[in-house]
């Protein structure tokens, strides 16, 4: 199939380049034509603030996206919001607002209903905006109109600041910058492995085309379901990397064809049949074991799996389809591989080998094995300060100074107290009906979350028409990333409902943005056993089907664990310790959001089996035709260590470039994934992987019989279409136990 499908591309490429320039123009247009949508909104189902929330919105319907904040501030010098001329610039203001498409009411500090919203001193104030549309389709453009039309407050010395969603959609994070950054790494990588333009610039080609399209896809889903700001970003990051890494593998090998003499056509199809094939499973394991995370039974895990997964699998769309195309159409630009043997003009060995230092770094480690493998499990010393590492919650004070987010939080926070900013909405269904507000069983919970400790201020009851749902608006004490406040929701839900209402609390709930993090750190923390398991067996089980030994998919997933444990532990010690966190753009220490350790984990499992595949392809080749686990060992690393090199720091250079980003949450993952990779390519596959194997011997590739007629043969590195000069003689199976061995998988 992909040898047919590589031939088919390779034969028409500017029919398929034209296809794929259609589909960009489409989905282009249609970004243009309907935007791209995000939404920071957290929804738990069965959860107890989404009751809560449930409740609310049947209860007592209002505007779509709830009331939004336009902060009203004149700063300790300027007139108090309580003068004559400020009021009538600040009412007109409201008026013009109002009159603005999409706005279905604007509550006024003035008004009675919206008294809470004046500060003590008459400094700092805020209109509570309500709009028809949703938080995830509130776009830049209304958020700026509705800031524009508040025009009088602002020619009258009053700063107007947008929170909440608008602040939101105002503040978006533009990463183009890191992408340009990140791609410019590549070239100057890839020059260098390269030494031509052409074969430099054609995985960058394909990785922005793969890029612009996923990102495209990406964006139109957010109007179908909550997607993060940071999916997308997160997106952007892992598919440009896969992509520029996808095609740098099929690149590499579509050059050793036409060394050997292969058309060009005939090298492209071939090398979507051996590399392609290869990266599309590859490929296949990271959205597999993105997908683990649908066990988190959480909207926000899917939305932030879905984003990745949709950009590796436009990557190998693009490295399946466009790059044979590309090969085919450019190959007299691309140069070629030449033999091992072959000379320059000057005399001089081309190919003197080029993995030479790989090939002593490998005998070295052979030699001495257990030396280098406990040297190598020093990896454990930074995956330490994992064991400490404890979920978070962000919130708009930890977004950038300056950033409409931060300044609308810090003016609340100062003048109404750091709770504003994540009031909770606490609800209580009767069995009949309150006679008003001061019904004996109203009046109870409101005098019993007043004395909570930890509430700094609670609203007036609020009724429902059918007079049997009651909703307070609590505001805590403390900030809604505080842990105080964390632990307010458990006092409330655990002791003062129970205690104050006459069914127990059965129908009372605690909800508000504080409310739906703690029940989202709850159920990670319930099903992070489930999702991390799933995601280590299908791993390991891929790995077993591609490999067909029991020992080397267990070595695997251990040491992809053990990277793994290492990259939480630089997360735990920049993000959660500080440590060097001004050198990468942040005040200082930072919570971390308990999906972010999860989705990494999903995602390094996913992209460490591209380098082990890699890897162990070109080991379990050498070792089929010597049987010298040893000698397999070294010619395996000596021949894939320069491009997993490459590839890895093209990943890293990739992902550090996201740390230029304003979002914590992006530059937790760049920080992160990039650790990762760089460990997984250095310590495990330079000294870990080796040592073991060494270790293992030729029980490494034991394989019980009965497995054996149980396992497909996947052939994943295609061996069936390589020229008959690259295939090693079948050598008979030693006598190993009732193991058995399979074909070889040549290299790529």
């Amino acid at each position: 199939m992909f040898l047919t499908m590589g031939r088919w591309c390779a034969r028409r490429p500017r029919r398929v380049i034209g296809a794929w320039l259609v589909l960009l123009l489409v989905l282009g247009g249609a970004v243009v034509a309907y935007g791209r949508a995000t939404s920071e909104a957290v929804t738990i189902p069965g959860s107890d603030s989404q009751a809560a929330l449930d409740t609310a919105a049947t209860a007592f319907p209002g505007p779509a996206s709830g009331n939004q904040p336009l902060v009203l501030h004149t700063g300790p010098d300027g007139p108090v919001l309580t003068g004559g001329g400020a009021r009538d610039a600040v009412e007109r203001s409201a008026r013009a607002i109002a009159g603005l498409p999409h706005v279905v009411s604007v509550t006024s500090p003035y008004d009675r209903a919206g008294a809470a919203a004046m500060s003590r001193d008459g400094h700092t104030a805020y209109l509570s905006v309500g709009l028809d549309v949703t938080g995830r389709d509130i776009t830049p453009e209304l958020s700026e109109r509705i800031t524009d039309a508040a025009g009088p407050a602002e020619a009258a010395g009053i700063r107007v600041t947008p929170g909440g969603d608008l602040a939101a959609a105002v503040d978006r994070p533009d990463t183009g910058h890191s992408e340009l950054i990140g791609l410019g790494a590549a070239a100057v990588i890839l020059f260098i492995g390269f030494r031509k333009a052409a074969a430099a610039g054609l995985p960058l080609v394909v990785g922005v085309a793969g890029l612009v399209a996923s990102l495209a896809v990406v964006g139109l889903a957010g109007h179908l379901m909550d997607m993060p700001s940071s999916g997308t970003t997160i997106a952007a990051m892992i598919g440009l990397g896969v992509g520029i890494d996808y095609t740098l593998f099929c690149l590499t090998r579509f050059r050793e064809f036409r060394g050997r003499g292969v058309a060009a056509p005939e090298a492209a199809a071939l090398a979507t049949a051996t590399a392609g094939k290869a990266s599309a499973f590859a490929g296949c394991a990271v959205i597999a074991a993105l997908a683990g995370l649908a066990l988190g039974g959480l909207p926000l895990l899917r939305a932030l799996a879905l984003a990745p997964a949709i950009a590796v699998l436009v990557a190998v769309a693009a490295t399946l389809t466009l790059l044979p195309a590309l090969l085919s159409l450019l190959a007299g630009f691309l140069g070629e591989a030449r033999e091992e043997g072959a000379t320059e003009r000057d005399g001089r060995d081309a190919t003197a080998p080029a993995g030479r230092g790989w090939q002593r770094i490998a005998e070295r480690v052979t030699d001495r094995p257990w030396r280098h493998l406990l040297a190598g499990l020093a990896l454990l010393l930074l995956a330490a300060p994992a064991t400490q590492l404890a979920f978070g919650q962000l919130d708009a004070g930890d977004k950038p100074v300056g950033s409409a987010s931060r300044t609308a939080y810090e003016q609340l926070s100062d003048a109404f107290g750091p709770g504003v900013n994540g009031p909770l909405q606490v609800t209580d269904t009767l069995p009949t009906p309150a006679a008003g507000p001061q019904d004996a069983r109203v009046a109870k919970v409101s005098t019993a979350l007043a004395a909570t400790p930890g509430v700094a201020s609670v609203g007036p009851a609020q009724l429902a028409a059918d007079g049997r749902t009651v909703r307070w608006q609590v505001t805590p004490a403390t900030a809604p990333g505080d842990p105080a406040t964390a632990r307010l929701v458990d006092v409330l839900r655990t002791d003062t409902l129970p205690a104050a209402t006459t069914d127990g609390a059965g129908t009372a709930h605690v909800g508000g943005a504080a409310a739906a993090v703690a029940d989202l750190h709850d159920r990670l923390a319930d099903r992070l056993p489930a999702v991390i398991g799933t995601v280590v067996l299908v791993a390991g089980l891929l790995l077993l089907a591609a490999f067909r030994s029991p020992l080397l998919a267990l070595k695997a997933a251990v040491l992809n664990l053990l990277s793994v444990a290492a990259a939480y532990g630089v997360l735990t010690a920049v993000f959660q310790w500080g440590w060097g966190a001004r050198l990468i753009g942040l005040e200082g220490p930072v919570p971390v959001p308990g999906y972010v350790p999860l989705l990494m984990f999903a995602v390094l499992f996913g992209l460490s089996m591209d380098y082990e595949v890699f890897l162990l392809t070109s080991v379990r080749e050498k070792w089929l035709a010597s049987r010298d686990s040893r000698q397999a060992v070294v010619a395996g690393l000596a021949s894939t260590g320069r491009i997993i090199t490459s590839a890895a720091l093209i990943m890293v250079s990739v992902f550090l470039a996201y740390l230029l980003s304003d979002d914590p949450v992006v530059k937790m993952f760049g920080t992160g994934l990039a650790a990762a990779v760089a460990l997984d390519v250095t310590v495990v596959r330079g000294l870990l992987v080796p040592t073991t194997m060494a270790l293992l011997g030729d029980r490494g590739w034991w394989l019980p019989r009965r497995l054996d007629r149980l396992l497909p043969e996947l052939d994943i590195e295609g061996s069936s279409h390589t020229l008959p000069a690259e295939r090693p003689a079948r050598l008979p199976a030693p006598d190993t136990g009732g193991t058995t061995a399979t074909d070889p998988l040549p290299t790529r």
